[in-house]
């Protein structure tokens, strides 16, 4: 039987051994990793075959960043910024170049993050006076759906979905 094939992602002049966190696109083209550089925790984006780094608009003013999360097509980029004292989780939109900083109530702040493919859902770590528990939170009024190719905007649920 055939086992798992290493594939490295394209060198970045950084070495394999300065990548953290990888996140990859639900199409694979993408792959998203936190890197050191001058001392601080960044979010690098990369295309994976060509190895051209791609620019993040929103992410190179609050650092150091943490947790990438990718949707289907690498439209949304979700991560886990320092914003002054306090970490907050931020998404991303390449497409549209907007910006969506989600704010929590109360004085949960997010650890770690994990964007659903289509970008409906996201599921944050949070900890709360020390404490961790993880929650989902509903995006669908706020994104757009990033859906795989052929991939119906109801989903499998939907009538018709499925069926030749």
């Amino acid at each position: 039987m055939g086992g798992v094939q290493r594939q490295a992602a394209a060198p970045l002049g950084l070495g394999i051994e300065g990548r953290e966190d990888p996140a990859l696109s639900g199409d694979g083209r993408y792959l998203a990793s936190v890197v050191e550089r001058g001392g601080r925790r960044t979010v690098l984006l990369q295309e994976r075959q060509s190895g051209r780094l791609l620019s993040l608009r929103h992410l190179g003013g609050q650092q150091p960043h943490s947790s990438p999360s990718l949707s289907w097509n690498g439209r949304y980029l979700a991560v886990v910024v320092q914003q002054g004292t306090r970490r907050l989780a931020l998404i991303e939109d390449r497409a549209t170049g907007a910006r969506h900083p989600l704010y929590l109530p109360g004085d949960l702040e997010p650890e770690r993050l994990s964007l659903a493919p289509d970008g409906r859902r996201i599921a944050l770590e949070l900890l709360d006076q020390g404490r961790s528990q993880v929650e989902v939170f509903d995006l669908s009024a706020l994104l757009e759906p990033d859906l795989a190719p052929g991939q119906a905007l109801g989903g499998p649920s939907s009538p018709g979905a499925g069926r030749p």
